[in-house]
């Protein structure tokens, strides 16, 4: 399994990371984001760099879901962004799954560690972001085949943004 190790100075090195990931989405993308990392960890500030630079980003309003569980963002993919914290282990209920139906909705998913057996997505690229010295790092990986393009792609992406950052590939 390949995966992609980013080194993040801060905010706007985050932001950068969401919108090299943005830039790796079609229309349909297909598969889910799923975050996870510790409260303050850069979760959804990812989220705001993808969505901002998608068509429509200049409308939504990226904030954590914590409370109403999900945002939907009226970008093109459309994104349905869902935050599990609260849920500690519930099922994320009907919303979650009608989402992930549709191939044109991207799926992100902040807490993703609380999806257990047939609520997790098969086809998902994984995004840990955690302290690293002084700044942070995000570890990505990919399940499935749409999730696996899209990493490949995002390699690419940021050797083309000179955006620094480590592959390694680990036996399966």
């Amino acid at each position: 399994m390949k995966r992609l190790a980013v080194r993040l100075s801060g905010t706007a090195a985050t932001e950068a990371l969401g919108a090299a990931l943005a830039a790796c989405l079609s229309p349909r993308p297909g598969f889910a984001l799923l975050l996870d990392g510790p409260l303050g960890a850069g979760k959804t500030t990812l989220v705001r760099g993808l969505a901002s630079v998608l068509p429509g980003g200049d409308e939504a309003e990226v904030a954590s879901p914590s409370f109403n569980i999900c945002n939907i963002y009226p970008t093109v993919p459309e994104v349905a962004h869902f935050d599990l914290y609260r849920l500690e282990g519930m099922s994320p209920g009907e919303e979650f799954h009608d989402a992930l139906e549709h191939p044109e909705t991207l799926v992100i998913v902040e807490w993703s560690q609380y999806l257990d057996g047939p609520d997790r997505p098969e086809d998902a690229l994984s995004c840990e972001l955690h302290a690293e010295g002084k700044g942070r790092e995000a570890v990505l990986s990919a399940e499935g085949p749409r999730a696996s393009a899209c990493l490949e792609k995002l390699e690419r992406v940021l050797l083309e943004r000179n955006i620094p950052h480590t592959s390694h590939e680990e036996a399966e």
